[in-house]
């Protein structure tokens, strides 16, 4: 049997590069992810990362078809 982690929240927020440090006008929006993960151990885990809306969207799509996968089961 695998053992995996339990997804116990998931927030996001969308946001908006205006420069970095090697360009002046960078103008790209992003969606930042934080997860919170519950091991087997118990132990509760953060896992946070950044996408492009068009990343967002398809990881949107693709959890939206694993729940309806998962609701057959």
């Amino acid at each position: 049997m695998l053992s995996i982690g339990q997804l116990v929240d998931m927030q996001w927020k969308l946001g908006m590069a205006v420069s970095s440090d090697t360009c002046r006008s960078l103008n790209s929006p992003y969606v930042s992810v934080l997860m919170r993960i519950v091991e087997p151990s118990g132990h509760i885990c953060q896992k946070s990362f950044e996408m492009t809306v068009p990343q967002f969207q398809n990881f949107h799509k693709q959890f939206k078809e694993m729940a309806a996968v998962m609701e057959t089961v």
